[in-house]
């Protein structure tokens, strides 16, 4: 099998040429588009967050070889969560060569996040069963890059840390709303509202829901911890 033209020059930007070109076909290939002769990613994604798992969890050991388990987590959960996961599949234009059925095409699914994310581990599975552990761990520490050793040294997401701040202070847990959605459907912006028992609250907007309870989470705290 021979890759396309969209996809040598994607295996370019990944920084890895494949041996067996299908497995980056198979990578790229989502369930919309299945037929009796072609193979979705699923199969490869579940193997990619492995992969992920294992390189991300020995890089945050050789950064920093003091960090308590306490800390190495957080950040490590940062770094394979399905937003950076994402992230990097933007960096390298992923979305682009994608392939998708009508339905998945019209809903803008070379944008969604989910998609994107689970594009990019099957992927970095393509990598290691062409080429090895260490070929998959050359591409995505290149990939990841500065991420790893700019990753916060309290990596916990702002949702955490404002129930343990609440908690801490005999509160239940904060209440977070769905208060306004726009955009097309394909497309949409979520604003959320998190608020504590006692009052304070705040809103924020974002393209998907997680990251505007996120950022909301992120506002009421820096609120209410001065």
């Amino acid at each position: 099998m021979k890759l396309s033209a969209d996809l040598l020059t994607f295996s370019d930007r990944l920084g890895h040429k494949f041996f067996r070109p299908d497995l980056l076909v198979r990578a790229v290939t989502h369930s919309s588009i299945v037929s009796p002769h072609r193979d979705d990613n699923q199969r490869l994604e579940f193997l990619g967050d492995r992969v992920l798992g294992l390189v991300m969890a020995e890089a945050l050991l050789q950064a920093d070889p003091n960090a308590p388990e306490g800390l190495l987590a957080p950040r490590y959960n940062a770094l394979v969560r399905r937003e950076t996961c994402a992230d990097v599949a933007r960096q390298i234009d992923l979305g682009a060569v994608l392939k998708l059925g009508r339905s998945e095409m019209k809903s803008g699914g070379r944008r969604k996040e989910a998609l994107l994310a689970d594009a990019m581990e099957a992927v970095i599975a393509a990598i290691y069963q062409d080429a090895g552990f260490e070929a998959a761990r050359r591409v995505i520490l290149h990939l990841w890059g500065a991420r790893i050793h700019n990753v916060a040294d309290d990596a916990r997401d702002a949702k955490t840390a404002l129930q343990e701040w609440a908690q801490a202070r005999g509160e239940v847990p904060p209440t977070y709303v769905e208060v306004a959605r726009t955009g097309p459907d394909h497309q949409p912006v979520f604003t959320i509202e998190v608020r504590l028992a006692s009052g304070p609250f705040e809103q924020a907007t974002a393209g998907s829901k997680r990251q505007a309870e996120q950022a909301a989470a992120a506002a009421l705290l820096k609120k209410v911890d001065q």
